[in-house]
């Protein structure tokens, strides 16, 4: 456990020091929206580099190609923090995440939350509704969206698979927009949540990139059906990992009581 906790710190001043280093390009390519795809560039470089010098890697399995030249609606299961930084060096287009308000004031993440990405409060409808029409805006001018459905990441450790939120999946469908699910059962296992409780060690962190899920057939009325599907993708695939005991579905009897975000 020592070495765990000697470990995040590392971690912790590895993601500090990568952004000192690139604060003026992210700065300067913050400024204009013309710019964020150079920005996105050297958010994947800072997420890779500061990753690596402490020994974390990323490793994905595709399931069939993708097509970047595309919009997508990104969607992965949440366990871990290190999610946010593979997320921004497997998507190779523009990009941009959705979180939670909070995250445009924090001292990292506020640069890219009051830019490119796009925050919102989820106890706002006024405000959900600004985001989602932001996003809706993005996706229409070629710009992939990164969402975790879960709105979070479960306090339980080991973690499980929470309900998904209906949000993206409207959205997917009002715009005829793919989704592209994405499993990763093993990430919490390298660091958990911010990995300030049970520290984090070195390793592979490894990603299911699912075939994307077409949405152009469907209505709004599918909504809920879609959600359904792409829950059962990530949770099948989790079932399927080396943690199937401890990496389970808190899914049966409660997706009906989720939100519409």
């Amino acid at each position: 456990m020592i070495l765990r906790k000697v470990h995040v710190y590392l971690y912790i001043v590895s993601v500090a020091l990568g952004y000192l280093i690139l604060w003026p390009f992210f700065y300067y390519f913050s400024r204009s929206p013309e710019r964020y795809r150079t920005l996105n560039s050297f958010r994947r470089l800072w997420g890779l580099v500061s990753s690596a010098f402490v020994g974390i890697f990323y490793r994905f399995e595709y399931e069939q190609p993708i097509d970047w030249s595309k919009p997508y609606i990104i969607c992965p299961n949440h366990s871990s923090n290190l999610d946010i930084s593979a997320m921004c060096i497997l998507v190779k287009s523009n990009c941009c995440f959705m979180g939670k308000q909070e995250l445009e004031n924090g001292l990292v993440t506020g640069l890219f939350f009051r830019t490119v990405d796009i925050p919102v409060n989820r106890d706002s409808k006024m405000s959900s509704f600004r985001a989602f029409k932001k996003a809706s805006e993005k996706l229409q001018e070629g710009v992939s969206l990164i969402i975790f459905p879960e709105g979070g990441i479960s306090d339980n450790y080991p973690p499980q698979l929470c309900p998904f939120k209906n949000g993206p999946f409207r959205l997917a469908i009002e715009l005829k927009i793919p989704i592209i699910p994405v499993s990763s059962a093993n990430t919490w296992q390298i660091l958990w949540d911010t990995g300030t409780k049970h520290g984090s060690r070195p390793g592979f962190c490894k990603f299911k990139v699912h075939k994307p899920v077409e949405t152009a057939h469907l209505t709004v009325d599918n909504a809920d059906a879609l959600r359904d599907e792409v829950f059962e993708i990530i949770n099948n695939h989790l079932k399927q990992g080396e943690v199937t005991t401890t990496y389970g579905s808190q899914f049966s009897g409660t997706m009906q009581q989720t939100g519409n975000l």
